[in-house]
């Protein structure tokens, strides 16, 4: 069961690692080449977007079939357990939205790279005209 979850984080840190690699300044032949690397990887790792909608639709089904523990007949094991169940809930689900926000970013970081790749060349064109 935690394996999912594991594999998720590790997913979450090499995006927000992906991130900060595109965001870094660096001259622009290293840059187009990180650019085109990670394009050409942006497509095989579309898995994580049905992956992570899977895991919020597992978290909410199980929120509303979790039994309640709030009256008095709840020991305090019991109520702590619950707590715990509910704060792991939460967790997952920032790291499930992590997963799909940084992706997105990711995805949109590299459009605008070659959009401004794309306008540079037909800027250079005009000029030699």
């Amino acid at each position: 069961m935690a394996l999912q979850w594991m594999i998720l984080a590790y997913v979450v840190a090499a995006e927000a690692a992906v991130a900060i690699l595109l965001t870094l300044p660096s001259p622009k032949a290293v840059k187009s080449r990180i650019v085109s690397l990670i394009s050409l990887n942006l497509q095989p790792s579309l898995f994580i977007i049905p992956f992570s909608a899977f895991q919020l639709l597992d978290i909410y089904w199980k929120n509303e079939h979790r039994l309640m523990c709030t009256g008095e007949i709840c020991t305090a094991a019991e109520r702590d357990r619950y707590e715990k169940s509910i704060y792991k809930s939460q967790r997952n689900a920032v790291l499930c939205t992590a997963a799909c926000l940084l992706y997105w970013c990711i995805y949109r970081i590299c459009k605008y790279y070659r959009e401004i790749q794309s306008m540079e060349e037909v800027e250079k064109r005009y000029k030699d005209q």
